[in-house]
């Protein structure tokens, strides 16, 4: 007997992975990882080796949440790029199986920095951290989607007028209560869209320094991992995403910001000087309108937190935290906002 979102049938799923992946022997055991609210992740441990599985939540799923099949299909296009992405196994679209869609991939034994601040290194492996982050995402932009087989993984043009009607329409199905900085939020958002510029790339969709491995030694990238909202999409998007954690207070839910940090001392870049590297290494000579960019990430944290709020009420979030993370909602719609008010020099 398994709940669906901290255990999974070991012995099916053993049963399943001898028939669909070569050279797979059981028997397994599954433990959950700690951390994440959005699709359950598992340590595989078996005869043949160690394994991640990753997996929808169980219930009712918010339309184009939790594309498990979309993160399986970028990750095995980036295969060759200079992107690092684990080797995918397969993917299982049935449903049967284990009662939600799911995919196999290698397990990469790295480091994962939950903290922003990453207390646990030198200054300068810190330094090199954050500027392999850089690099990683001009990598990311710099890819070209046609040539690895992703031209059609996404609509080109209007991005963010797309991505603001998505996310406002599933905070909508899953508000509880009103919020009035949410709600200004989105009027502003809507008064202040920038007209498309016609950049196109492909977007990681929450490229944060938690989604990322690091080799066990060095302060190297070994994957980019949870490619849940990735699509074609604008590039300042991702640039923004990551920025946002230095507004972010210490603790918001699973997230860790940087809020109040002495970058300088701690060996951390500005934001500031982040986006100049960035640009630099992306040959862009200005970015207008980043006020928007960066608050239109934190509503949308907002939004994705509101959801994980809901599915906690319902008995479906991957965590048991999900059942608190709605108190973050409120202080984020006020943080978007006074972004908005103030700006956002570069």
């Amino acid at each position: 007997m398994t709940d669906g979102i901290n255990s999974i049938d070991e012995s099916a799923l053993a049963t399943y992975l001898q028939n669909h992946i070569e050279g797979f022997k059981g028997p397994l055991t599954a433990k959950k990882f700690s951390g994440g609210q959005s699709n359950p992740t598992f340590k595989v441990s078996a005869q043949s080796g160690t394994y991640v599985l990753r997996k929808q939540p169980p219930g009712v799923l918010l339309k184009s949440a939790h594309a498990v099949d979309r993160e399986y299909r970028v990750m095995s296009a980036l295969k060759t790029t200079k992107v690092p992405v684990p080797q995918m196994h397969h993917l299982c679209e049935d449903t049967e199986v284990l009662g939600a869609k799911f995919f196999i991939m290698e397990f990469k034994d790295g480091r994962t920095f939950w903290d922003s601040a990453v207390p646990d290194v030198s200054k300068q492996d810190r330094i090199e951290i954050y500027d392999q982050v850089n690099q990683v995402l001009a990598d990311l932009h710099g890819i070209d989607v046609t040539g690895v087989g992703l031209a059609e993984y996404g609509r080109p043009g209007n991005y963010y007028a797309r991505q603001l009607k998505r996310w406002t329409e599933q905070y909508r199905l899953s508000q509880f209560e009103t919020i009035n900085d949410m709600d200004w939020m989105i009027n502003w958002l809507h008064e202040h869209l920038p007209e498309d510029d016609g950049r196109v790339s492909l977007v990681h969709g929450d490229f944060r320094l938690d989604n990322l491995m690091f080799e066990k030694q060095q302060p190297t990238i070994a994957a980019v991992l949870d490619w849940e909202l990735s699509t074609l999409g604008h590039p300042f998007a991702d640039l923004a995403n990551h920025c946002m954690q230095q507004r972010l207070p210490v603790e918001v839910g699973d997230m860790s910001g940087l809020a109040g940090a002495d970058l300088k001392a701690l060996g951390i870049p500005t934001e500031q000087g982040f986006v100049a590297r960035y640009c630099e290494r992306c040959n862009i000579n200005k970015i207008d309108h980043w006020e928007f960019y960066l608050s239109f990430s934190v509503y949308r944290l907002a939004a994705i937190l509101q959801g994980v709020a809901k599915r906690g009420r319902e008995g479906n979030a991957s965590s048991e935290r999900a059942l608190k993370v709605h108190e973050f909602v409120a202080p984020l719609a006020r943080l978007a906002k006074q972004i908005t008010i103030d700006g956002a020099p570069l």
